[in-house]
């Protein structure tokens, strides 16, 4: 088995073309549904955010169909059309390009945290639908461990890493501050409460949309006010700024009925959300002014970033060595278990004659048989494993072979 990915990005992709692969859970939980019954692959993950979507393989080396296509199949969507979107890797570029994701190393602010948690999240998801193997649990937690060790160790940039404080900055080098503006933010999910924050924390006036269907208390951030979705309208003339970050497939902007209301001063408006929350038609109207995600960037020049990314890179390069440790043993470790067993079993039968002499009772008799063989095969481990530290991976390799070949003659004179 091989490890392969197919990823959309921000660096090959637009924001719109990005949105035909964006995934919410319920569409993840019917690719894995459907990826299960494919007997090729081992197992899957993917990962969506708003600025990229990847597609995890576990297959084997000569996989009938790229990661692309069986993407594209899935969605009923023509993998030509969007082959000069995407990135195919498979083995170790694809396992460097993992660790890099889960670090912020890929993303479009160096060094955002949210990354982290999504990688992991993508893997619970993929894990609760039973589409993941041994292989890809691995390669994941080990990547989010990785990710967490250079988030503790390596400061990657001094700045604020999450997207609305990108783009409050932006802002602010432009002029506009929120200090005091009335601000509306569409959404209410963790990119919602925290571009609620980011503006309450400079001073803003933050009011929070909520849907009217949901049941319980829903949570916003402490001096927030909130009115229900449905009444956005009313209030956008008297907004300066408005955010929307939901999961919602449709436009919760839309042009047409913008274009009617009466407002007298800018209005700007900044779209959070894959696929686009705002139609880019609000971008046209005479006192609006539209910004995606797409339009917030970071200056990746400086002379201490680069350092940091070089420290960073180091840690992967340690972190990702555990897995190839891992990854390229596994045959050994399945060989080292069965030569266990066999010197257990074998010990077990040569002092079966002695024990039958010495113990009457039979269950005392398979007590002892039990004992003697873990201790046999607890022995056998011992040795190997103290080979495999003293010798290199080729010289215990031909050792595994030699033992093997001598227990199978071993196994061929008792049944003769």
């Amino acid at each position: 088995m091989a490890i392969w990915m197919a990823g959309i990005d921000h660096n090959r992709a637009t924001l719109d073309q990005r949105s035909v692969f964006s995934f919410t859970n319920k569409k993840s939980e019917q690719a894995y549904a459907h990826f299960r019954e494919n007997p090729e692959i081992g197992g899957c993950v993917i990962i969506s955010t708003c600025n990229r979507m990847e597609f995890w393989l576990s297959a084997p080396e000569d996989l009938s169909a790229p990661p692309l296509a069986l993407l594209c199949s899935f969605l009923g969507i023509d993998a030509a059309q969007y082959a000069p979107c995407f990135v195919q890797r498979q083995g170790r570029g694809a396992v460097d390009h993992l660790f890099r994701l889960a670090a912020g190393m890929e993303s479009k602010i160096i060094g955002e945290d949210q990354i982290i948690t999504q990688v992991g999240d993508a893997l619970a998801l993929a894990r609760k639908n039973y589409a993941t193997d041994h292989a890809l649990e691995v390669l994941f937690r080990l990547a989010v461990t990785a990710g967490k060790r250079v988030k503790t160790d390596v400061t990657l940039t001094t700045a604020d890493r999450s997207v609305i404080h990108t783009a409050l900055r932006m802002l602010e080098e432009k002029g506009v501050s929120v200090a005091g503006r009335r601000t509306m933010v569409i959404g209410n999910g963790m990119m919602g409460k925290l571009s609620a924050e980011a503006l309450m924390e400079r001073g803003a006036d933050v009011t929070v949309t909520v849907r009217q269907y949901r049941s319980g208390i829903v949570d916003i951030p402490f001096g927030c006010k909130r009115i229900a979705y449905d009444e956005r309208l009313s209030l956008l003339p008297e907004c300066d700024l408005v955010v929307s970050a939901t999961s919602s497939p449709n436009f919760t902007l839309e042009a047409r009925r913008l274009a009617p209301l009466t407002v007298r001063h800018p209005v700007i408006f900044i779209d959070l959300a894959v696929p686009r929350d705002i139609e880019t038609g609000v971008g046209e109207l005479p006192w609006a002014t539209l910004y995606d995600i797409d339009d917030f960037h970071i200056d990746l020049r400086s002379s201490q970033l680069t350092a940091a990314l070089e420290q960073a890179q180091a840690i992967l390069d340690e972190e990702e060595a555990h897995f190839y440790d891992w990854y390229e043993g596994r045959d050994v470790a399945e060989r080292i278990c069965r030569l266990r067993r066999s010197a257990g079993a074998d010990v077990g039968a040569r002092v079966r004659p002695a024990l039958r002499r010495t113990f009457a009772d039979e269950p005392e008799r398979s007590a002892w048989r039990s004992e003697i063989s873990g201790a046999g095969e607890r022995m056998m481990n011992h040795l190997l494993f103290g080979l495999r530290a003293r010798l290199s991976d080729a010289a215990f390799r031909d050792c595994l072979d030699a033992m093997e070949q001598v227990l199978s003659e071993q196994k061929s004179e008792k049944t003769n």
